[in-house]
């Protein structure tokens, strides 16, 4: 028996990173278990051309006046199927009122979240639209949830103390795709990689001072994925603008993987997506301690953890001049994903969670339990 799946999701399809590392990863792994996702995003193509660029304040608002309005049509159908699965929020913007709008129309209903976003966040390209995030309504969201699925433990305990029914899955990498490629010794200058968006170069900038004392000492690249615009005095550095026809090439091209983040309650959240992609094409990774970090790297076992500048410049001198280091820490940062992080291994826990769910309901409407 099909089941029917409408996911309630914010982006469009192949164009948002945790769309992309959890439910539309997880697609062709739940379509095997006779499971259909029909996609209903907020976004439209023109409200993402205005979202993320800066001005453009008129068009940013019909834009988003224009997905409300459509988001109303769409939750009216919503009785056609089995099975709601909204991921972070129905609307980017305002309260909940379309959860609640689901909720009250019987469809048992999964919230999935793999970011803290119930920690208020002024975003660098829409800073005024952040004030109408309404980020207290993830509580109102989990209350009216089914299930709640959490990328880590952090945001379990948060769900927790709203609904006794939440699971972790973490974020995952198809390492179908994300094969190992890496020749540790061959390049002369080692290229340490970075990638993100427009809205996490902040981090990034974080060690700044880093790589301009490393400069000082070793030769390499710094290679940034995901904004065409970006240097550091002193510093080789080339940019890629983030292509997703590319994406994995332009990984490949890393003998170093970074992922720096401030040790705030927002950044708590993050469900560690960069490090396991460097992990998974067997890129030796090294992370600030925040987060899901610690769980995901073992320090000189699977990959490196740096908190202090120092920290920085010292592992990262040594994955430079040490090609033999890089190619032990990257093998084993690949097994990590392959038993633990692999959407083969959580994709057939995520169907079976749905197919409980929808089952639950079942026994209960026709008045079992």
């Amino acid at each position: 028996m099909t089941l029917q799946v409408l996911a309630v999701v914010p982006a469009l399809y192949d164009t948002s990173p945790g769309q992309r590392f959890r439910l539309e990863q997880w697609e062709r792994f739940l379509l095997e278990r006779g499971i259909e996702i029909t996609y209903s995003p907020f976004e439209t193509v023109e409200l993402r051309e205005v979202l993320y660029s800066p001005g453009n304040a008129g068009r940013k608002v019909a834009a988003v006046l224009s997905g409300l309005n459509r988001r109303r049509s769409e939750i009216s159908n919503v009785r056609d199927f089995d099975l709601v699965y909204v991921f972070r929020e129905a609307a980017i913007l305002g309260p909940a009122f379309f959860e609640r709008r689901i909720a009250a129309s019987g469809v048992p209903m999964i919230f999935d979240f793999d970011d803290a976003v119930f920690v208020a966040y002024r975003s660098p390209s829409n800073g005024y639209l952040s004030y109408l995030k309404f980020p207290s309504k993830t509580e109102t969201i989990i209350r009216l949830s089914s299930h709640v699925i959490a990328g880590n433990a952090y945001l379990a305990d948060y769900a927790r103390g709203f609904n006794s029914n939440v699971t972790i899955i973490p974020t995952t990498i198809d390492t179908d795709v994300y094969r190992e490629s890496i020749e540790y010794s061959e390049r002369e200058t080692p290229v340490i990689g970075w990638s993100g968006s427009f809205s996490t170069i902040q981090h990034l900038d974080t060690v700044r001072g880093v790589f301009q004392e490393l400069a000082k000492r070793h030769r390499f690249k710094l290679r940034v994925i995901g904004t065409d615009q970006y240097s550091i005095p002193g510093v080789e550095t080339e940019t890629l603008k983030w292509n997703a026809r590319t994406e994995v090439e332009d990984l490949r091209a890393m003998d170093i993987g970074i992922m720096p983040l401030p040790n705030d309650d927002w950044s708590k959240g993050k469900c560690g997506l960069k490090a396991l992609q460097y992990m998974a094409l067997g890129i030796p990774t090294v992370c600030s301690p925040v987060g899901v970090n610690t769980e995901i790297i073992q320090e000189n076992e699977n990959g490196l953890i740096a908190g202090s500048c120092e920290e920085w410049i010292d592992k990262l001198s040594r994955l430079i001049i040490d090609s033999s280091l890089r190619s032990r820490l990257g093998a084993a940062g690949k097994a990590t994903v392959e038993s633990g992080y692999s959407a083969q291994v959580q994709a057939p826990r995520v169907a079976e969670l749905f197919e409980k769910v929808v089952e639950k309901k079942t026994i209960v409407t026709n008045g079992k339990i």
